[in-house]
């Protein structure tokens, strides 16, 4: 008799696959449930145990598509009708595409074969297959998957612009102990760990389930990757206990005026948007901490600063009259070469430094543009595409990273606009041996009041400890504050105001920096001085390995087209 879907390998596997994809979306805000993070890489794995070549990716691009489903839920949000559902889904279904190469190609190099084209239930048929396995083998297994993850992770960081939101590390932004490792080896590092962790979790539960194995057997499959997390909690806890010689502090305001993006794309607020904004900033400056640097989010402007005279003049009177350094983040445009109309021009996405004299002395122009939020791919070539952005050709990326260096808080800080700051590379370009601070600029008002902003500032302590100095943040809503070079967050919540515990409310905050003395340079972390090291050693098997797998199925399918052919 045949069985109810629901009771059959195939209905089980699935569930499986799906229920792993969701634990995996849990660990990360706003859920953060993150020892999730640890056994999920494993569930994920044992979704694909047990079935035929065909099966495997299917089985993890499943595990991929529901966790890519519920973690980026916030799409969901962007106030237009129909694209934030078709992206929503099309960004899922591209992020399982990695979770379904991973699944394939580690159960594709397990010793012995990696398959097995029988039925059976997962646990029955692996522990057997694992039975069959020298602890060596199992061992360096389990240290593969780890690597084929970040493999996949450096790939997806970069391919297509890249996409680094939500690497499995970002899931321990709170773990401080752990995450003190990406100084080493940036959040790749942490991602191996969990990866690892979790399929050697699972080699270990499925060999226990094999009656035949000894208790002492399978609890030696765990060991060696305790070890290992034994000793990046050495290593983290030292660091944090490390002495840090901070003798000076700059404080700022930074605003958060919360508008939501429908009222940003309404020309009809830009006059309430200023004053508000205006408003928040007179009440930050009057803060009796004396703020020496304000600092507006990302396209806090409702104009363009260079080329609308009130708005400037409102500025200047606002720095003047405190005397005090601003930072905000607005559009600009520039003319283009051989312009022949005032349509000849391309828009940038930037950041402004202003003296207290109300003089503009630096500008920055956002390097990493979103896809289809900010430009769409190859419309400069292919001049249809522009239609599907609203803004039309979009705005142009910048080339190169520009200090804003100020005197009177001698300090020198370098900024990263919107998502900039999920980019580990990019962050640490921005980064010299006198830096005192990253600054983040962003408006996440697209996503309303979502996990997206908690995701991101996830990511973003990662720069920090990674660079070993500390990042501020100011945004639009949600997440206004500053971690310090270990990780830690600092002015979460509004200490003032209406609503002092809903992050995502407007306001300001007063917070204080700690700087180095005045002359010293900050030691390197690793990190700063050899980059992506280790997610390009564990990029570089991952693609030895897909070469190794796919290089002989090609070259037989080009070899039976050769001998097809007929001859000259």
């Amino acid at each position: 008799m045949k069985l109810p879907f629901w009771q059959s390998p195939e209905w089980k596997r699935a569930a499986l696959a799906i229920v792993s994809g969701l634990a995996l979306a849990c660990a990360f805000p706003n859920c953060r449930v993150t020892g999730l993070a640890w056994i999920a890489p494993g569930l994920i794995l044992a979704s694909g145990g047990g079935v035929s070549e065909g099966k495997l990716f299917r089985a993890g691009w499943l595990a991929g598509f529901a966790y890519s489903l519920a973690a980026f839920y916030w799409l969901l949000h962007i106030p237009v009708p129909v694209a934030p559902v078709v992206g929503w889904i099309a960004l899922s279904a591209y992020i399982a595409l990695y979770f379904g190469t991973w699944v394939w190609l580690c159960w594709s190099i397990l010793p012995g074969g990696g398959r097995n084209r029988s039925e059976l239930l997962v646990w029955r048929d692996m522990s057997t297959r694992f039975g069959g396995l020298t602890f060596g083998e199992r061992q360096g297994w389990c240290l593969l998957c780890g690597i084929i993850w970040v493999g996949l992770e450096m790939i997806r960081g970069r391919f297509l612009t890249g996409f680094p939101w939500n690497f499995l590390g970002t899931s321990q932004f709170h773990n401080l102990p752990v995450i003190q490792i990406a100084s080493v080896t940036g959040v790749y590092g942490v991602s191996f760990l969990l990866a690892w962790f979790g399929v050697a979790l699972m080699t270990a539960i499925w060999m226990a389930a094999s009656q035949s194995e000894k208790p002492r057997v399978w609890k030696a499959e765990i060991v060696v990757p305790l070890l290992a997390v034994a000793l990046v909690l050495a290593f983290g806890v030292r660091k944090m206990l490390s002495p840090r010689t901070l003798d000076r502090t700059v404080t700022m305001a930074l605003i958060q005026p919360s508008i939501p993006q429908t009222l940003i794309w309404n020309a009809g607020e830009s006059s309430n948007r200023f004053q508000q904004l205006l408003a928040l900033s007179e009440k930050a400056l009057a803060h009796p901490d004396r703020p020496q640097i304000l600092v507006w989010p990302e396209a806090a402007l409702p104009n363009l600063l260079r080329y609308d005279a009130p708005t400037y003049a409102a500025l200047t009177n606002l720095v003047q009259t405190h005397n005090v350094w601003m930072i905000l983040g607005a559009d600009d445009a520039m003319p283009r070469a051989n312009a022949r109309s005032d349509r000849d021009v391309d828009y940038f996405n930037s950041s402004f430094l202003i003296n207290p004299a109300g003089e503009i002395v630096e500008q920055y122009r956002k390097r990493q543009l979103v896809p289809f939020g900010e430009f769409t791919p190859l419309a400069r070539w292919i001049p249809p595409l522009r239609h599907l952005l609203p803004a039309g050709e979009g705005f142009r990326a910048g080339d190169r990273a520009v200090p804003f260096r100020l005197n009177k808080p001698d300090v020198k800080t370098s900024v990263l606009i919107c998502f900039e700051d999920i980019f580990p590379h990019l962050a640490r370009a921005d980064v010299e041996s006198d830096t005192d601070f990253l600054l983040n600029l962003t408006n996440n008002g697209w996503f309303g009041e979502s996990a997206a902003q908690w995701q991101h500032a996830a990511g973003a302590v990662f720069r920090a400890v990674e660079n070993g100095l500390p990042l501020v943040r100011c945004a639009n809503n949600g997440l206004t504050c500053w971690v310090d070079s270990i990780g830690a967050m600092h002015d979460v919540q509004f200490t003032m105001g209406p609503q002092p515990s809903n992050v995502y409310a407007a306001g300001f905050k007063i917070v204080k920096v700690p700087l180095l003395p005045r002359g010293s340079v900050r030691p390197a972390t690793l990190y700063q001085l050899y980059g992506d090291w280790f997610g390009w050693s564990c990029a570089g098997i991952t693609l030895a390995l897909l070469v190794l797998r796919l290089g002989p199925g090609v070259l037989a399918r080009l070899s039976r087209k050769r001998n097809k052919s007929p001859s000259a």
